[in-house]
């Protein structure tokens, strides 16, 4: 039986535990990379458009 080192066990054990935690945060309130550029291209487009209608006064 090999000797098994405790700090080593209990470091290991938390890490696990917190990557379970920010997974489950990452699922609820994260969204991906492409989800933010697609809305940010989304926003872009919309203000062009905007600016596009505006009437310039003289």
């Amino acid at each position: 039986m090999t000797p098994v080192n405790l700090n080593k066990a209990r470091k290991a054990r938390d890490r696990a535990e917190e990557k379970a935690k920010a997974d489950e945060n990452a699922i609820r309130f994260g969204r991906t990379k492409s989800q933010r550029l697609l809305e940010a291209a989304q926003a872009q487009k919309a203000r062009d458009r905007l600016d596009q209608m505006k009437f310039e006064d003289e």
